[in-house]
C-alpha cells in the first residue's frame, strides 16, 4: 500500500428506517475496525446512536449529525480529513457523496473518494447511464428507458407494452417501485416514484424469472473473486428483501453459474469498481437467458448476509481495499490462515428469512411486492435446505415452529393467496401442500422453482410418516419407561426420528406430530422426545461440533447453538 492517510471520514446510514440502518452498521463497523487497524483516525458521521459504529471506541470521532451534503460539508471543513468512504453506509451515504462529488465540496477540501471512483457510481445509479455502460459489453440488460416526467413514463410504457416494472433511480429499498397492468395503475405508480426520485425506469417485466445475486470483489491491481452467489426463492417480481434467500444457489446448473459469474467479474471490470459490488440477474428458468437487473456499488443488505454466511469478512476487505491494498497482500481476518484472494467454498446451506411486523398496522396492505416492507431478517445454517429453512422459519419471531406442526392459520382462498403473495406466503404452501396440491399446481401459481418445493414437499412427508406413529400417546399413560422405550425402539421408528432431525424437526415439532400435546404441555412434549432420542442415540457428538467448528470457524457460534 502506497497511500499516507492519516485521516478519513466515514459516512454511516443514517436514521434507522425499513430497508436501511441495521445492516450497513455492520459495514460501516467492520470499516472502521479496518482504520483503527491501520492507524487511520476515523471520523464518523451517523445520527444513529442504536448502532455499534457509534459505540465509544469504535470510531475515533463520532459526529451524530444527519448524512447530508450540508452537515457534512461543515463537518469535512473542521476535520479536514484526507479521504472518505462512501460504500459501507447504504444508499443514504451513497447519495450524499455523490452530491459532495457534483457540488465540488470534496474538490474544494482535497479529500479523496477511496474505493470506487464516483463517476463509477454514478454510472450504476443513473439507470439510462447503466444500460449504456453495460451495453459497450454486450451484456444484456432488461428492456427499458430512463424518464424524468409523467408523460414520458407514459410514453415509454406504450412503446415497451404492458405489463412494465416502474424504478426510482437513487431510491432505497425499491421505494416508488412497482407493477403495473394497465395505464391507470401506471400512473398512479409514476407519481408515487417521483415522490422518491427524479428519475424513474420504466422497464419491461420479467415476473416469474429467478432472481439471482453474486456478492464481487476487485481490487486496485484488477485481481478479481466472487465471494457468494445467492438465489431467491420467490421469483422476480418481489423485492430481496421481501424473499427467502438461500446460498449458495441451489437450481443453477454448472454453466448457469459460471456463466453468471464471469459476467459479474466482466462487469465490475469495465465499470472499474474498486472493493465490492453486488450484481443482480433475472434469469429465465427454462433457458440460460439471463438479463442484468442492477449493479450496486456498495456494500449492500445482501453483502452482510454474504460475509456471515461465508465467513469471508467483505466489509473489512472492502475497506482495505479502497486503502490501497491488494488481494493478494490480505489474509482473510476470520479465518486466519487463508488469504483474502481465496473464494469461500460452502458445503453447507444458509436461508435468510425476512421479518414483517404488518399485523401492528391497520389498513396496512399484506401484498408483496417490489417495495420493502420487512423490518428486518434472520439467518439460518444447516446441511440441507430443508433443515436451515424450519430453524430460519422458528427464529422470526411469529410462533412458528418450522415449516410443520404450528397453529392453523385461516386462509379464505388458497390459490389466490399462492398468487398473490403476503408476508405468510411460505406457510401458505405448507397449507397447500398438506391439503394435497400438487408441486406442478403450487409452481404454476407462485413460479417458485420446482426444486424448493420438491424440499417442502419432503418435509411434509416426513411429518406425515411421523403422524403414523401418533398411538403412541394412547400407550403412555399406561407404560412404565422401560416398556415405552421397547415399544418405540422398532428400527422404523428410530430410523424416521434420525430423518426428522436431520431434516431440521425440532423435538416439540416431533411430539406434536405424535399427538403428544394433548397430554402435557408444549414444553414437556419436547423434553419427553429429546429423552427418547438420547436414548437411542441420536445427537451429534461433542467430536462431531468440534470438528465442524474447526471447519467452519465464523460459524462457530452457529454451529453449537443449533445442536443445544
Amino acid at each position: 500500500m502506497e497511500k499516507k492517510l492519516k485521516k478519513v471520514l466515514l459516512l454511516g446510514s443514517g436514521a434507522l428506517k425499513i430497508g436501511q440502518a441495521g445492516e450497513f452498521d455492520y459495514s460501516g463497523a467492520q470499516a472502521l475496525k479496518a482504520l483503527k487497524e491501520e492507524g487511520i483516525h476515523s471520523v464518523l458521521i451517523n445520527p444513529n446512536i442504536a448502532t455499534v459504529q457509534t459505540s465509544k471506541g469504535v470510531a475515533d470521532t463520532v459526529y451524530f449529525q444527519p448524512v447530508q451534503a450540508a452537515f457534512v460539508e461543515r463537518v469535512i471543513e473542521k476535520e479536514r480529513p484526507d479521504g472518505i468512504l462512501l460504500s459501507f453506509g447504504g444508499q443514504t451515504a451513497l447519495n450524499c457523496g455523490v452530491e459532495l462529488y457534483e457540488k465540488g465540496v470534496l474538490k474544494k477540501y482535497g479529500v479523496e473518494v477511496l474505493g470506487t471512483p464516483v463517476q463509477a457510481i454514478i454510472d450504476t445509479e443513473d439507470r439510462d447511464l447503466f444500460v449504456k455502460r453495460l451495453d459497450e459489453i454486450g451484456v444484456k440488460t432488461i428492456k427499458s428507458h430512463a424518464c424524468e416526467n409523467v408523460e414520458e413514463v407514459r410514453h415509454a410504457a406504450q412503446e415497451l407494452g404492458f405489463p412494465v416494472i416502474l424504478r426510482a433511480a437513487y431510491a432505497l429499498g425499491g421505494l416508488g417501485s412497482g407493477f403495473c397492468d394497465n395505464e391507470d395503475e401506471l400512473l398512479s405508480q409514476a407519481e408515487e416514484a417521483f415522490s422518491f426520485s427524479p428519475q424513474v425506469l420504466v422497464e419491461k417485466s420479467l415476473k416469474g424469472w429467478k432472481e439471482i445475486e453474486y456478492e464481487v470483489v476487485r481490487d486496485c491491481y484488477d485481481n478479481c473473486i466472487t465471494v457468494c452467489n445467492m438465489e431467491n426463492l420467490d421469483p422476480l417480481g418481489i423485492h430481496t428483501g421481501e424473499s427467502i434467500v438461500v446460498a449458495p444457489s441451489q437450481t443453477l446448473s454448472n454453466n448457469e453459474y459460471h456463466k453468471l459469474r464471469a459476467l459479474a467479474i466482466k462487469i465490475i471490470r469495465h465499470i472499474g469498481i474498486v472493493g465490492e459490488c453486488n450484481v443482480q440477474y433475472a434469469l429465465d428458468p427454462n433457458s440460460e437467458d439471463y438479463r442484468v437487473i442492477e449493479v450496486n456499488a456498495r456494500l449492500s443488505r445482501s453483502s452482510a448476509l454474504a460475509s456471515k454466511a461465508t465467513g469471508y469478512p467483505l466489509a473489512f476487505v472492502a475497506a482495505k481495499l479502497g486503502l490501497g491494498y491488494g488481494l493478494f497482500e490480505l489474509n482473510n481476518s476470520v479465518t486466519k490462515t487463508t488469504s483474502a484472494f481465496f473464494e469461500p467454498a460452502l458445503d453447507y446451506v444458509v436461508v435468510k428469512i425476512p421479518r414483517w411486523d404488518l399485523t401492528k398496522f391497520h389498513g396496512v396492505k399484506r401484498q408483496l411486492g417490489s417495495s420493502m416492507k420487512s423490518v428486518g431478517e434472520v439467518m439460518a445454517i444447516g446441511r440441507t435446505f430443508e433443515e436451515a429453512l424450519q430453524k430460519g422459519l422458528r427464529m422470526i419471531g411469529q410462533g412458528m415452529h418450522g415449516f410443520v406442526e404450528n397453529h392453523e392459520i385461516k386462509i379464505p382462498n388458497i390459490a389466490t393467496s399462492l398468487h398473490e403473495p403476503t408476508d405468510m406466503r411460505i406457510f401458505v404452501v405448507s397449507k397447500a401442500l398438506k391439503i394435497g396440491y400438487t408441486i406442478e399446481q403450487i409452481h404454476q401459481l407462485t413460479m417458485i422453482d420446482c426444486w424448493f418445493l420438491q424440499k417442502l414437499k419432503h418435509i411434509v412427508d416426513i411429518d406425515q410418516r411421523l403422524k403414523q406413529f401418533a398411538q403412541v400417546s394412547e400407550f403412555i399413560e399406561f407404560m412404565d419407561n422401560t416398556e415405552l422405550l421397547e415399544y418405540l425402539e422398532a428400527p422404523e421408528f428410530v430410523s424416521l426420528l434420525h430423518e426428522a432431525k436431520v431434516y431440521g424437526f425440532s423435538d416439540f415439532q416431533i411430539g406434536r406430530a405424535l399427538g403428544l400435546e394433548s397430554l402435557m404441555s408444549m414444553n414437556d412434549a419436547g423434553i419427553m422426545v429429546r429423552s427418547w432420542r438420547k436414548e437411542f442415540g441420536i445427537v451429534p457428538t461433542v467430536n462431531q461440533i468440534d470438528t465442524l467448528a474447526a471447519e467452519y470457524p465464523a460459524q462457530t457460534n452457529y454451529l453449537y447453538l443449533s445442536y443445544l
